[in-house]
């Protein structure tokens, strides 16, 4: 059973995630615009300002239902999107959107096999159900060209429980961090969040 203030304290294993972002989809959108939920622009925004080179190809991990997907269309508009997410109710609204060039139904936690070959990796509003933060940067690391860029999301509480500045220090010789955000509010209206839960906006660049 999948309780009330399930997003503040974690849905649950992938297969419970899996089906209750299914079962949400629907109406996912309508809740998160009513909510005031503004990640996926901020970080185009940040992404704007601080990358030097127009981006070709990113990869949207956990991308749902396209919200940075749609950010990035306009800002860059010739940019090559795939997207992956373990929701295929949220990729089949992905896809009527027509701004990816690729989706596919997988967890950000398995190997997408694709070498050196992306921009940008980019995973907003989803790091909160990552358990191996060491494997997610390796891969995320393989993922990208020289000089490419991740960015994500992750809440501060999360942020301090599993220690991810120890993370950061210890992917420093594969990584640059080139922006971290203030504090910033989540999901402003959401009474369970509120400003009682904040995020950190993160920008790393790939050294080598």
């Amino acid at each position: 059973m999948i309780k009330k203030n399930s997003l503040v304290d974690g849905i649950g294993n992938k297969k419970i995630t899996e089906n209750y972002y299914d079962n949400w989809s629907g109406y996912y959108e309508k809740t998160l615009n009513r909510w005031n939920y503004q990640a996926p622009k901020k970080c185009v925004n940040i992404l704007a300002q601080k990358i030097k080179l127009k981006p070709e190809r990113i990869l949207d991990l956990a991308c749902g239902t396209g919200f940075f997907g749609e950010e990035m269309i306009k800002r860059f508009s010739s940019v090559k999107i795939d997207g992956s997410d373990i929701s295929i109710k949220s990729l089949n609204l992905a896809r009527k959107k027509n701004i990816y060039r690729k989706l596919i139904k997988k967890s950000f936690e398995s190997n997408h096999n694709s070498k050196n070959y992306y921009d940008i990796v980019s995973m907003i509003g989803s790091m909160t159900y990552c358990k191996k933060h060491d494997r997610l940067f390796e891969l995320v690391f393989s993922y990208l060209t020289h000089n490419g860029y991740f960015i994500f999301t992750q809440r501060i509480d999360l942020w301090n429980k599993f220690k991810l500045y120890t993370v950061l220090e210890n992917f420093s010789e594969k990584f640059k961090i080139i922006y971290k955000s203030k504090p910033i509010n989540y999901l402003p209206n959401n009474k369970d969040f509120s400003k009682k839960i904040k995020i950190y906006i993160v920008l790393l660049k790939k050294f080598k």
